[in-house]
């Protein structure tokens, strides 16, 4: 499929999804939602594709926002569709069976904050700016931002980017654990795919079930997610992948792991 606002490609088992709008900075105006939703969805179900990246094109921005041009004369209530269409959008992509990293390759503001948060790791530039700046035009943080920031950096954090504007560097976003790696601009693509093929080596189907346990666990009180867990646990021995993961262990050798989703 054609897409006018972003580039895909699978690659060697990993999907790259780069957001193509870079004289807007790669801002997210409805359409570009509406084709990161599409191929999100067309991600959801290929067995072909253990791992995603996603980054934005040009030098200067991951993606540096919403599209405010298209949002200023919006009424409340297309405003509350536009907001809950990105919330929908960015939900899914948390929901891959794969393992999603963001490549913050520059401006990650707003939306684009948000976007990098939905992904399961952030792998920053050096050049990375992250903020949610919203209160400076006079809203708030609306494609999930309020939700995921304090679940990542907690409550305190989260208010005082949220409630200042003030946008952090990628070093600042590594410490508070917003980013869980910075690189040389120059190798960031290259340290996100050796990422990427340090997780696909594992058992995938584990590594799978793991991250639906990590992000569907919070959300749950503690004996629940307790019980979760164990339920999901137990799913990895019906598989070939458990059965060689333990038998290669004892066996003192590499295992060579086939299941996925």
């Amino acid at each position: 499929m054609e897409y006018e606002n972003l580039l895909f490609e699978v690659k060697d088992g990993i999907g790259y999804i780069t957001i193509n709008r870079p004289k807007a900075l790669n801002a997210l105006n409805g359409a570009t939602l509406d084709e990161l939703g599409t191929v999100t969805a067309e991600l959801g179900g290929r067995r072909d594709v253990k791992a995603v990246i996603i980054t934005g094109s040009g030098e200067k921005a991951f993606v540096a926002g919403a599209d405010i041009a298209q949002m200023r004369d919006q009424s409340p209530a297309e405003a509350r569709q536009f907001s809950r269409k990105a919330q929908t959008v960015f939900s899914a992509i948390e929901h891959l069976p794969q393992v999603v990293i963001a490549a913050v390759n520059g401006f990650a503001l707003g939306g684009g904050c948000e976007l990098a948060m939905a992904c399961d790791l952030r792998v920053a530039s050096e050049k990375a700016k992250f903020g949610q700046p919203e209160v400076n035009l006079g809203i708030l943080p609306s494609f999930g931002g309020t939700q995921r920031l304090p679940r990542i950096v907690g409550r305190g954090v989260a208010k005082q980017l949220i409630f200042t504007a003030e946008p952090i560097d990628a070093t600042e976003a590594y410490r508070i654990g917003l980013a869980n790696k910075v690189a040389p601009a120059d190798t960031l693509m290259a340290e996100c795919e050796a990422m990427a093929k340090k997780i696909m080596s594992k058992g995938m189907f584990g590594v799978s079930l793991a991250k639906a346990a990590v992000n569907d666990g919070m959300n749950m009180d503690t004996e629940s997610a307790f019980k979760y867990e164990a339920d999901l646990f137990a799913l990895c021995f019906a598989t070939d992948d458990q059965k060689e993961g333990m038998t290669a262990f004892l066996e003192k050798r590499a295992a060579v792991f086939h299941d996925f989703f």
